[in-house]
């Protein structure tokens, strides 16, 4: 499964188009309700051998007739360059689709998102040609939802907020409210969910305390993250119950002989959990002359 919190950043508006509306309220932008969403290419290929991609594009058609381009970009860090970059995209998408196109930058820092939403101007700074005005979606802006009645509310955009707040304190109640509405949620929409957050933690400590819920809160969800911790339970219980039985073939072995084991012995070799060691210990007993010889090569024998 693909961990990238770059992909959930910006997929999830692939997943649910209509998070727009609730990310514009948010950031205080009123765009057109759209009667439909259109996934467009992202290659932005020119002739010449310059490969340039968008994360993520869309195209919106309102009620009222107008339609405009959403360009979506997920921004891990300040990057000079990027400015030079969403400028060509936005001018590129006006000159292909003549419409209005909006570019939508998504943050999980706190300082990315406040650079990304500063004007980028780009001419001579006296008459700047062109002012790069990027709607900016992160930390800084999107509310901290802790509470599940209101993850209920909206629970996509929680799960964006989610992502956005990998970094607070309090991520484990934001994921534990996600879960607790999760669990009353359709599969159809709950799966992509489940697997977006994944992404979205990445390798942060947090992803850890998601899979936990996902494990707990959501095990009768059938999708890659879930089967993932189901095998995953189903492994670790295969090898706890190998090295059980292991100990008591060893111990059963050492007591049919009538040699004594101490507590301590017989402590240490419950407590092994590796099979190859307890394999070893088991060929030992049937020729050791005391207990404790099964532990000749690893701990010299006390007088």
């Amino acid at each position: 499964m693909v961990s990238s919190p770059h992909e959930a950043m910006h997929r999830i508006f692939q997943e649910f188009p209509d998070l727009l509306s609730g990310v514009s309220k948010v950031l205080g932008v009123d765009f057109p309700q759209p009667v439909s969403v259109t996934v467009l290419p992202t290659d932005l290929t020119e002739t010449s051998p310059l490969e340039r991609r968008l994360d993520t594009l869309l195209r919106f058609d309102a009620r009222n007739g107008e339609s405009f381009l959403l360009a979506v970009e997920a921004q891990g860090k300040k990057d000079p360059h990027k400015p030079a970059s969403w400028a060509y995209y936005v001018s590129y998408l006006y000159t292909k689709y003549r419409m209005p196109p909006l570019l939508l930058v998504v943050c999980q820092d706190r300082a990315t998102a406040e650079w990304a939403s500063r004007p980028f101007d780009i001419g001579p700074r006296e008459w700047p040609a062109l002012t790069l005005r990027p709607l900016v979606a992160g930390p800084h802006n999107l509310p901290v939802i802790t509470d599940p009645a209101e993850t209920r509310k909206d629970l996509v955009l929680a799960t964006l907020a989610a992502i956005t707040h990998r970094e607070n304190p309090d991520i484990g109640a934001i994921l534990k409210a996600v879960s607790t509405v999760l669990r009353e949620t359709p599969q159809d929409i709950a799966y992509p969910v489940v697997e977006l957050i994944a992404q979205g933690m990445g390798t942060h400590p947090a992803a850890e305390q998601w899979r936990k819920l996902v494990a707990v809160d959501l095990s009768f969800y059938k999708s890659p993250l879930s089967e993932e911790l189901r095998s995953e339970g189903r492994a670790e219980g295969r090898a706890e119950g190998q090295a059980k039985q292991g100990a008591e073939d060893v111990l059963l072995v050492l007591d049919r002989r009538g040699l004594d084991v101490s507590e301590t012995t017989r402590a240490r070799i419950t407590a092994c959990d590796d099979p190859e060691i307890l394999r070893t210990w088991l060929i030992r007993s049937v020729t050791a002359s005391y207990a404790e010889e099964i532990f000749i090569d690893e701990q010299p024998r006390t007088a």
